[in-house]
């Protein structure tokens, strides 16, 4: 018999609330899906789309259940009674941010407390500065303050084409960003500047550098695809490296490689946007050897939609993935299992720009119908070393 294959796929960003520290990290309220299904149920994202939310693969499988399992937040449009396996986990990371997701969700809880950059003009320490200064070969840094990625290269594309200087700033997330000119400034210098600052970052439990290019001219730049993160390895083997290590193939789809700094990833399959990605998914779901996993991100609802509060936006994002499953699920073979989860939350109807602290969807496909119920993140990689045969070292428990 064929053994059979997993894949966990990420999509950013798509939490369902009701995580019980919400209050700590100023998110009590948010609730990423119900918020977008209510807003389509009122009429209040029309754009380029209409009506209720319509996510009919997903909530086949549990995706409303598990909203209302997590939050108790009525899910307008998303009510099919559960044909998959569905649930909601709960992270005990202290962070709301791409790493801390993703690696527990891979086994392994953040046992640190991440740094965070004071909200201040300026955010960052004099000696940082002067590294990126020396690293860059230039005189200052333009930016050093909390800002979102389009509105600071806006304030600062002139000057920096003029100067030269690295537009550097960052979030509410444990991270260090440079914006840069791909062809003024150059992209690999970028990368460099962004690998060789790193260490010093890491070493101080900062998440993420994280190199931004872009194109173009004052008033008419555009951010490009070649975006990269200079991500803190984990702490500890994930469920990349425990599927590895016990000789199986590994697949990463989008930015796993950099979330996971390339440990236990035997090929990566990148694109420029998730529509790409999505390609690259249904080609493994026909073509992924016996016994593997494919561990996927799809990032735009998160950076497109999520961030810059677009709530039309994510849900058109929603409905386009979720019309696409059939064509993957095709793909798939008895003993396969397809897990549909998210990293945090990012609730374009909430205040500020930032995550948000939530709970997240857990939704499978080739489980048969099972109620998980309130799962943690961890549990979720280790149903699927359990799945494959394989040996977790985690906390997690299998659900299946």
């Amino acid at each position: 018999m064929t053994q059979g294959r997993a894949f966990l796929i990420v999509m950013d960003s798509v939490g369902c609330g009701g995580a019980p520290d919400a209050e700590a990290f100023g998110d009590a309220g948010s609730n990423t899906l119900a918020h977008i299904a209510a807003a389509c149920a009122e009429g209040r994202a029309e754009k380029g789309r209409s009506g209720l939310l319509q996510m009919p693969n997903l909530d086949r499988l549990g995706l409303g259940a598990a909203i209302r399992l997590a939050s108790g937040a009525a899910t307008p449009g998303l009510e099919a009674r559960p044909e998959g396996l569905w649930g909601a986990a709960t992270e005990v990371s202290k962070g709301k941010d791409t790493p801390s997701g993703h690696w527990e969700l891979a086994g392994v809880p953040v046992p640190w407390d991440w740094t965070y950059f004071p909200e201040t003009v300026p955010a960052f320490p004099d000696d940082i500065v002067a590294e990126v200064c020396r690293l860059a070969g230039t005189e200052g840094i333009l930016g050093n303050c909390h800002a979102s990625g389009v509105p600071i290269i806006a304030e600062h594309c002139e000057e920096h084409l003029r100067t030269g200087w690295p537009i550097c700033y960052t979030s509410a997330d444990s991270v260090f960003q440079i914006a840069a000119h791909e062809e003024a400034f150059g992209l690999e210098r970028l990368l460099k500047l962004c690998k060789d600052l790193a260490p010093m970052l890491h070493a101080r439990k900062v998440g993420r550098v994280i190199a931004r290019p872009f194109t173009g001219t004052p008033g008419d730049f555009k951010r490009t695809s070649n975006r990269k993160d200079f991500a803190i390895e984990p702490p500890s083997p994930t469920l990349l490296d425990w599927v590895a290590g016990a000789g199986r193939a590994t697949h990463g789809i989008g930015k796993i490689g950099d979330i996971f700094s390339r440990r236990g990833i035997g090929k990566l399959h990148k694109g420029k946007s998730d529509a790409d990605l999505f390609e690259h998914l249904v080609r493994l779901g026909a073509e992924a050897e016996p016994g593997s996993l494919t561990f996927a991100n799809f990032v735009e609802f998160d950076t497109l939609y999520g961030h810059p509060r677009d709530v039309a936006g994510y849900a058109r994002a929603l409905e386009w993935f979720d019309a696409g499953l059939p064509r993957f699920f095709a793909q798939l073979k008895p003993g396969d299992l397809a897990i549909f989860t998210a990293d945090h939350g990012n609730d374009p109807t909430f205040r500020g720009t930032e995550h948000t602290r939530e709970r997240v969807p857990v939704v499978g496909w080739g489980a048969g119908r099972r109620d998980v119920g309130l799962c943690g993140f961890v549990d979720v990689g280790a149903s699927v070393a359990a799945h494959l045969g394989v040996a977790a070292h985690g906390p997690g428990r299998s659900f299946l």
